[in-house]
């Protein structure tokens, strides 16, 4: 009896620890290839052990599928032959059915979606420490893993696949963004905003943030002194531009640092004005803003003047203006800072017709498209395609907008609103 049993347990025992093997290499296999790239290359900066391992493994993959397949099918076709042996002892013949179906039920369960599920839920907790395993099996059954890779990358070539080539984990701005809203609370929804914002910056050109020529405050050299005095000692910019008869033809930037030594000098003329002023920096409109931001940087240079494609001035960009799209306006309440939108009592805003559409939507959080009219007033130009005669109202990309004053050809005012949330204001307040 005990002659008989000896070999049954010594058997069961053996396919006992074979299940467990199997298992190993399936969660080793998904642990290994569910790590994050990127949290795996920075611990390896940081001087983690397990995933220096890792990487090392991960810098051939096909070596490392390789070792672990050669496992993995070694340890289930022994386990096979152990179990077909188990059947004979127990049945008095291989019985391959039977056999079949309970050896795929045990190495399903135990062997495969149990470990694989383990594995992809904790990459890391069973992948560092399986490294060491992987490693020592890699040294040991090289001669076989290169065999079988030469062969099977010989296969992939005659397929017309590369194996050199694949996937380089490098993410697009599209993954990024969706990495950033993925982040949940590891990053705090102010950051989520000047990430975003930084993504933007190559769709966005400075024709989109510049300040209109006709709003620009500058110093006319025709003037008199006492003028050109006047308007220094009230400036409220750091750097005006100084012009000659019109803004078309901007002879210089003064920046009121330099202007602060002129009160020193006793006979100041406009020349000795003019002397201080530095030469205008001239940019296309159809920069984009990540690339104006380099410039600017490059350049040492805070402001330019930016021109359309015929050379003609269109207006004004300030470093602040870049930066303003990354972190937002330097305030706390954009609809209270904005001197060109004023929220009324019944949930409208008046807005001043040269407001930028990017501003607009930026305050009021509104989706007007801004992607061809810049300005409020070239939006709605372009929209009833003619200059109005009188104030009229009208439905604009889903919010609705009724001019109130006009001056010459340029609307002056807007009063505009969102329907949906101007009927719930006006109903709770009925």
């Amino acid at each position: 009896m005990n002659a008989d049993n000896s070999p049954l347990g010594m058997l069961l025992l053996f396919f006992v620890f074979l299940i467990l093997a199997s298992a190993y290499f399936a969660g080793s296999e998904t642990a290994m290839m569910s790590l994050n790239r990127y949290r795996l290359k920075h611990l390896r900066r940081k001087g983690h052990p397990g995933a220096n391992r890792a990487s090392k493994l991960l810098e051939k993959t096909d070596k490392l599928i390789g070792v672990i397949l050669i496992g993995n099918n070694f340890v289930n076709f022994l386990a096979a032959s152990i179990a077909t042996s188990v059947a004979i002892i127990l049945l008095g013949e291989p019985a391959p059915l039977a056999t079949a179906v309970v050896l795929t039920l045990i190495v399903l369960i135990f062997a495969e979606v149990t470990p694989k599920t383990i594995a992809a839920l904790y990459p890391e907790k069973v992948a560092y420490p399986s490294s060491y395993i992987l490693i020592v099996l890699l040294k040991i059954l090289y001669p076989v893993v290169w065999v079988v890779n030469y062969v099977s990358n010989g296969l992939l070539r005659l397929l017309g696949f590369n194996s050199e080539s694949g996937d380089s984990h490098q993410l697009t701005p599209e993954e990024l963004r969706t990495v950033v809203y993925e982040s949940g609370e590891l990053i705090p929804q102010r950051r989520h905003g000047m990430l975003l914002n930084i993504l933007d910056l190559e769709k966005v050109t400075v024709n989109d943030i510049i300040v209109p020529k006709h709003e620009i405050i500058g110093i006319d050299e025709d003037d008199d002194l006492d003028e050109i005095l006047e308007q220094i000692s009230t400036a409220q910019h750091t750097r005006i531009p100084v012009f000659k008869k019109n803004m078309d033809n901007i002879i210089g930037m003064l920046h009121m640092r330099s202007a602060g030594r002129l009160i020193q000098i006793e006979n100041l003329n406009k020349a000795t004005i003019i002397q201080e002023t530095t030469e205008p920096y001239f940019i296309p409109e159809s920069t984009p803003l990540h690339t104006q931001l380099f410039n600017f940087q490059k350049n040492k240079m805070r402001m330019a003047v930016v021109v359309d494609e015929y050379g003609a001035v269109k207006g004004l960009v300030t470093l602040e203006d870049i930066l303003e799209e990354i972190v937002g306006e330097f305030t706390t309440d954009l609809a209270t800072a904005s001197k060109d939108i004023h929220e009324q009592s019944d949930g409208s805003f008046l807005i001043d017709g040269g407001t930028s559409i990017r501003d607009i939507n930026r305050v009021l959080s509104w989706n007007l498209d801004s992607s061809g009219a810049k300005t409020l007033n070239g939006l709605l130009m372009e929209n009833l395609e003619s200059i109005p005669e009188s104030s009229i109202g009208l439905e604009l990309q889903g919010y609705y907008a009724e001019i109130v004053h006009l001056k010459g050809n340029i609307i002056r005012t807007v009063r505009m609103w969102d329907p949906s949330v101007y009927n719930e204001e006006n109903e709770s307040k009925g």
